[in-house]
């Protein structure tokens, strides 16, 4: 050995006896790979965040309300990039179990600042495959956990940004292997003459937050009918038409990644497709480049929540709804499919004078998988304040609101929404 060291990570170097050509600088691959990201990726301006987190946080005032939650979300969103970015530099220090560092603080930062720029499609990804919004945010930070311990084995022969998509679908595929999710139809109700079969059953199926207009593809692979129907899928197969027909990877890229061959992606997609093509209404058959709520449905919104309360009109409600309309609650298993069925079931809970009267209702506009969704928060008799009670995602088609999904209330701060309103 020479008296000399590798440059990164401060490790003997290989003897001129045991290397061809000039002589070593590093001592492995992995460390001249490491090196050159580090001169071609520079870290994150760090103490710009950290200014900025001052910043916005000596401003701050709870009037008027819309900027003061514009500031929290920005707040949360800074303060989340410099705790991500401490806790994996910090990991690498826990695990190193020499005197000499591993890593310069330098590449740690740099590090985890290239996993935190990817962050967020990381998150849609893990999302698209299992249906679930927490579940997605666990698998994520999986993913970054695993890349952190296995960073030594990426040496450029893929992006950055594929080798963490291969290391996220692999995570979630291992997720999907211990937790066997199937969906089932709903069971029926009794007492209840509803329209129509049972639906199909997810009560894993959440909500996403509308900051995926910004890097999904189409809405349409983002929307619940969509996610419904693909969780029908194997996992495999699943994983092959996320990254084909949401992501638009080649056959060969997503063979590359899932370590398969063409014939086998190509084999997937043939029997994945149809099995899409049952479940899904008639006009996603060839999906739409819309991210967002249209005007129209918009509108159709502002109708739903005037009339989703006390005072609201019952008819306005009515012309609002497809006559085949279906409703469901995940994880809860009350679904009501049919008009008059579902606007008998509401009437009793917002009538004072029924036994099944639940409180007054007010609601707040949000965007959840690219749709219109309604806030709903209700003021229980004897209460003062209107707390968070369910998220209402609405489909819309030809004018008419054709599917309501309703959704528990404890992702609302993800949407930007209050727990509780006056």
């Amino acid at each position: 050995m020479t008296g000399k060291v590798c440059g990164i990570c401060e490790g003997p170097l290989p003897s001129k006896a045991d290397s061809r050509g000039r002589t070593a600088v590093y001592c492995s691959a992995a460390c001249r790979q490491r090196a050159y990201r580090s001169r071609r990726e520079p870290a994150p301006d760090v103490q710009a965040l950290i200014a900025e987190v001052g910043r916005v946080a000596n401003r701050l005032t709870p009037r008027p309300p819309e900027a003061f939650l514009a500031d929290l979300t920005s707040l949360n969103s800074d303060v989340g990039k410099l705790r991500r970015i401490a806790r994996l530099a910090q990991r690498t220090k826990d695990e190193n179990v020499t005197p000499a560092p591993v890593t310069e603080t330098v590449d740690e930062v740099a590090f985890a600042g290239s996993l935190e720029e990817h962050q967020r499609e990381l998150r849609v990804h893990c999302y698209r495959m299992v249906g679930s919004y927490d579940d997605a945010e666990d698998l994520v930070q999986e993913t970054f956990l695993r890349a952190w311990r296995g960073r030594e084995g990426f040496e450029g022969r893929s992006s950055f940004r594929a080798w963490l998509y291969r290391i996220a679908t692999n995570t979630c595929l291992d997720f999907l292997r211990r937790n066997k999710r199937v969906p089932r139809p709903y069971d029926p109700m009794p007492g209840v003459d509803q329209l129509g079969e049972p639906p199909q059953f997810l009560p894993w199926l959440q909500p996403f937050p509308d900051d995926v207009a910004e890097i999904a593809e189409t809405r349409e692979t983002m929307e619940l009918v969509f996610l419904t129907a693909i969780q029908h899928l194997p996992p495999k197969q699943r994983a092959v038409v996320i990254l084909n027909d949401a992501l638009g990877w080649k056959a060969a890229e997503t063979a590359d990644l899932l370590e398969t061959t063409v014939a086998s992606v190509t084999s997937a997609l043939q029997r994945a497709r149809p099995t899409l093509r049952e479940r899904l209404p008639e006009r996603r058959a060839d999906w739409a480049r819309t991210v967002r709520p249209t005007e129209e449905e918009q509108a159709i919104l502002r109708r739903y929540m005037a009339a989703a309360t006390a005072d609201g009109d019952s008819r306005v409600m009515a012309e609002l709804l497809r006559e085949d309309v279906l409703v469901t609650m995940p994880p809860n298993p009350l679904w009501f499919s049919g008009r008059d069925v579902f606007l008998k079931f509401v009437a009793k809970s917002l009538d004072p004078a029924s036994p099944m009267y639940f409180g007054e209702w007010k609601h707040l506009p949000a965007v959840a998988n690219g749709l219109p969704a309604a806030g709903g928060y209700v003021r229980r008799p004897g209460t003062r304040v209107y707390r968070a009670q369910v998220l209402d995602v609405l489909r819309i088609e030809d004018g008419k609101v054709a599917e309501i999904t309703a959704f528990e209330p404890h992702l609302f701060p993800a949407f930007g929404l209050p727990l509780t309103i006056t």
